[in-house]
């Protein structure tokens, strides 16, 4: 079990993916300094949960989120005017949301987490669906002129799948939470024929939005 900084977001955070953020609620810039004060000592990581649908943050903390995150590392941060910044982070290990620490006495909400580990599940079929998956992947991404990065990594391979697919936070919770690289795999192929399925349907195939600055 470890402590993490949380920031809870109305998106999910992917191992691998790249998340940039405009900051300048009060808690979060103290959360920003709090990370750069002593990336010395540590690794400059929060963690990025996904808030359920229906619920938010309110100023006594967490009312519900998804019970797996993603640990954050941030890699770039940039000063504005008036207490604001500019950050990019980049999405490392999966974690468990064990419980709120309630004494940790930080304006922001900070959590008892566990990182969790990424079994592949049979390794044949993790080949087998990899492959295939990379096939759907270049499929879709010839279909709507977009060149994206597919990593080589099995492991990394269906979390990168919301860079050239659109999909909603529940999809996107579902792929980070699965359990396996296997499981996910087969999820995120998937997920990837059935939105051919609807861009057939429609007779035109939409492409995936470059994901904005999010505002805390």
């Amino acid at each position: 079990m470890a402590i993490l900084p949380l920031f809870p977001l109305g998106t999910v955070l992917m191992p691998g993916g790249r998340l940039p953020l405009q900051i300048f609620e009060p808690r979060y810039v103290q959360l920003l300094r709090d990370l750069l004060d002593g990336q010395d000592e540590r690794s400059p990581v929060f963690g990025v949960v996904a808030i359920r649908e229906g619920f938010e943050v309110g100023d006594d903390g967490v009312r519900a989120l998804h019970p797996v995150g993603c640990g954050a590392l941030l890699t770039q941060a940039a000063a504005l005017e008036g207490e604001r910044f500019l950050v990019v982070s980049e999405g490392t290990d999966r974690f468990r949301l064990d419980a709120i620490d309630e004494s940790a006495g930080t304006p922001y909400t900070t959590a008892r987490i566990t990182w969790l580990t990424e079994p592949d599940g049979d390794p044949t079929t993790v080949v087998d669906l990899a492959a295939r998956l990379r096939s759907e992947l270049g499929a879709f991404a010839a279909a709507t002129g977009s060149e994206p990065e597919i990593p080589v990594d099995d492991r990394l391979l269906a979390y990168a799948v919301p860079e050239t697919v659109s999909l909603d936070v529940a999809d996107r919770q579902r792929l980070l939470a699965s359990s396996d690289t296997e499981s996910r795999l087969r999820l995120a192929l998937q997920l990837v024929r059935r939105e051919r399925e609807f861009a057939d349907a429609l007779g035109a195939v939409g492409s995936a939005p470059l994901p904005p600055f999010s505002p805390n």
